[in-house]
Parts: structure tokens; C-alpha cells; sequence
């Protein structure tokens, strides 16, 4: 099985005092960026069999970039948020085969620290618009190998090709 962390392009900066984090949407250039992205992600053959977003508009819109992309589904689920783990990857891949690709579409710390725990340790950045692969290769416990990590400036250039 094939897991792809996306996390969501550039947004809006945060504005105090009367900030909503929810409501942060993508910049011009994070929908750009987004958009090449998923180009070159298409172009590399992936095919997800689903597409997991957290609700936070600015992951939403990412995902739906992709989705539009993939033309697959995006399935909004809060345990893709701030407290992603490998405990609700577990959860989110339960019902699929070791043939299918998801992708999750979240936000750092947690999309990090996600993979850290999945492939047995080290530190990881991840940039907004950048993704990693991790191939599982045990379900019980979940474990994998990180395949690839690559930042918004390669997907750039794979997305233009």
C-alpha cells in the first residue's frame, strides 16, 4: 500500500485578534502550486483510491485540487487535522487492500510526526505543498519505509513537464 501526506499549499497568514484558523484559505500562488502538484503527482501514475482532507479550508481546497486531478472524491475527516497519527491512518485504511493509494491532504506537526512514527523514527520537513510517500509493508503493527519526500519546488518542476 501506497500512502501519500500532501500537506495543504501556501495560505492566508494567520490575523489576530479576530483569526479563524478554519477559514484560512489558499493563496493565488498556493492554488498554483497546488495545481502543478497534482500535475505532476498525475503524471507519475499515482492513483489514489481515496483522498482523505482534513476541514480546514485551506487543506479542503488543496484536496480539491487534487481531486479534480485524480477525479476522485475528497473525504473531509476532522482525524486528519491538528491530531493526526498512525492511529486513524490505521483506522482511515482499514477496509482497503495492499493494492490501493490514499492520499491525506493535513497539516505539520502532525503530518511529520505521522511519518516519523511510521517508518521507525527521524525528523522530516515538510513544506506547505510538499509530499511524501511511505510504502506500508505491515499492517499490524502499521509500518513503512518513507520512498520519497519532495518539496513544492520539484513538484514545481515535474508539474511543468
Amino acid at each position: 500500500m501506497q500512502l501519500y501526506f500532501f500537506r495543504h499549499a501556501q495560505a492566508e497568514d494567520a490575523q489576530m485578534p479576530d483569526f479563524d484558523d478554519f477559514a484560512r484559505q489558499l493563496t493565488d500562488k498556493g492554488i498554483q502550486r497546488a495545481k502543478l502538484a497534482a500535475t505532476a503527482l498525475l503524471n507519475m501514475g499515482i492513483e489514489p483510491a481515496r483522498l482523505y482532507s482534513s476541514p480546514r479550508l485551506r487543506a479542503r481546497q488543496t484536496a480539491e485540487i487534487l481531486a479534480k486531478a485524480f477525479k476522485v472524491e475528497v473525504v473531509v475527516r476532522e482525524e486528519v487535522g491538528f491530531s493526526f497519527s498512525n492511529r486513524e491512518v490505521e483506522n482511515l485504511i482499514a477496509d482497503l487492500d495492499n493494492a490501493h493509494s490514499v492520499i491525506f491532504v493535513g497539516h505539520e506537526p502532525s503530518l511529520s510526526s505521522t511519518i516519523s512514527m511510521l517508518i521507525g523514527g527521524g525528523e522530516l520537513v515538510m513544506k506547505k505543498g510538499g509530499v511524501a510517500r511511505v510504502d506500508i509493508f505491515s499492517r499490524n503493527p502499521l509500518k513503512g519505509t518513507l520512498v520519497w519526500l519532495m518539496p513544492p519546488k520539484v513538484l514545481d518542476q515535474l508539474g511543468e513537464k
